[in-house]
This record gives C-alpha cells, sequence and structure tokens, in this order.
C-alpha cells in the first residue's frame, strides 16, 4: 500500500464531514438570507458551491495524506519544491501579480460583497506587486503544495517510482496549464478574478489534481485498470 495515501474511513471521518457539511450549508444559507436572497440561476447557485468543493478537497487530501520518514535532505529538497509549486500556482493563478506603479489602490477587504470562499479575500494593490489573497484558491493551492511535498519525500531510487514521480509532475502542471489557457484567475484586480469564466473547468482540473496526487498511480495501476476496461 502506498505509505503517501492510506485512507480508512471511520465513524469519527463520517462525524467530522457531516459537521464541515452543515457548517458550510449554514454559512451559504446566512448568505442567501441576509445578502443575496434564494438564487434565481443555476449559474450562480454552482458558483457560490465552487470554493466549498476547493476547500473540502483540500481538508480530504491533507487529513488523508501521511508523510513517511525520510533523510533530512530529501525533505528539504521536497519542501523547496513545493512552495517554488506553490509561488509558481500563486503567480498563473492571480494571487500574486506584478505590480501597478503610479496606479496602486493599497490594502482593502472584501466581505459580504461576494460569496463565503471568494471573501473575505486581502487584496493589496501596491507599486511593486500585486496580492489578492482569494481564501478558496489560497488553501487549495496550499494542498496541492502539501501533496507535492508528500510525493517528493515519498519518491525513492525505483525505476517504478520515478515513473510515478514523472506522472504526479505531468498532473502537477495541471492547474497550471489551466489557469494559463483559460485566465481563470488572471485578472489584476479582485472584480477582474470574479468576472472570469470557466470555474468549472479549473475546479475539476483541481480535484482530478488531488486525486492524482494522493493516489499517484503507477504503471501496475494502470495495467489492472486497461485489462479491466477490456474485458
Amino acid at each position: 500500500m502506498n505509505a503517501v495515501a492510506r485512507y480508512r474511513p471511520d465513524r469519527r471521518t463520517t462525524v467530522f464531514w457531516a459537521a464541515v457539511v452543515n457548517a458550510e450549508l449554514l454559512v451559504l444559507l446566512l448568505y442567501f438570507a441576509f445578502v443575496t436572497g434564494v438564487p434565481r440561476s443555476l449559474r450562480f447557485a454552482a458558483l457560490v458551491a465552487v470554493p466549498w468543493v476547493w476547500v473540502n478537497a483540500a481538508v480530504w487530501a491533507y487529513r488523508n495524506t501521511e508523510v513517511p520518514a525520510a533523510p533530512r535532505r530529501r525533505r528539504r529538497l521536497a519542501g523547496a519544491l513545493a512552495v517554488g509549486y506553490f509561488l509558481l500556482l500563486a503567480r498563473v493563478g492571480g494571487l500574486v501579480l506584478p505590480g501597478l506603479g503610479d496606479l496602486a489602490t493599497g490594502l482593502r477587504v472584501v466581505t459580504y460583497q461576494v460569496p463565503p470562499g471568494f471573501g473575505p479575500a486581502v487584496l493589496y494593490s501596491g507599486e511593486a506587486v500585486v496580492v489578492n489573497l482569494i481564501p478558496y484558491q489560497t488553501v487549495g493551492y496550499l494542498a496541492l503544495a502539501w501533496l507535492v511535498y508528500a510525493t517528493v519525500v515519498d519518491v525513492s531510487g525505483s525505476a517504478a517510482a520515478g515513473v510515478v514521480g514523472l506522472f504526479s509532475c505531468v498532473s502537477c502542471a495541471f492547474p497550471v496549464i489551466t489557469a494559463v489557457v483559460s485566465t481563470v484567475t488572471g485578472g489584476a484586480t479582485f472584480a477582474a478574478t470574479i468576472g472570469q469564466g470557466s470555474y468549472v473547468l479549473s475546479t475539476a482540473v483541481f480535484v482530478l489534481t488531488v486525486a492524482l496526487l494522493r493516489w499517484r498511480p503507477g504503471v501496475a495501476e494502470f495495467a489492472r485498470l486497461r485489462r479491466a476496461l477490456g474485458r
């Protein structure tokens, strides 16, 4: 069994997720009751649900990913790669952008003006750098960085592990490529970020990436899947 991905659902896990989902539903109900009213379009309802999918997938990944024991040197390397990966996602995902020079507007916080998960967002527009700390994206990218860290730590010197590591790197690239191609959150301001489309696509890519980095399938798994599909 993979040391990075051991999942054993039990009663405590069920209670935990029931509490999490109930809390999220309560937050959404309060938001609808006091801010927007009942959503009248399926598109808006799906948009409101997007952040919670990211957050839940991130929490699930963190709770069910174990980092095996490894030499200090490998842990340092894994940490450096994870930090670099997070910064890359933050850049292409719009969390960190080049500054606006004389057009900088400083610090502001967006709260109830946007759906929960999109806010409360901390936004800083400076001359040298623009920072858009959007909760669901920040949590999601941190989770991906954590999974990359666990993956690198778990890699051994075997050829099979090398194949798995290569596949994991490809899956790591999914959210980066999607962010660049679809410009899901490529705007320089928070308004531009919210105004972009393709949230469903970016969410699907994120969930798939989490699943692949946790499962980390190798040649044997794909061979078994191929045989199963061929029957």
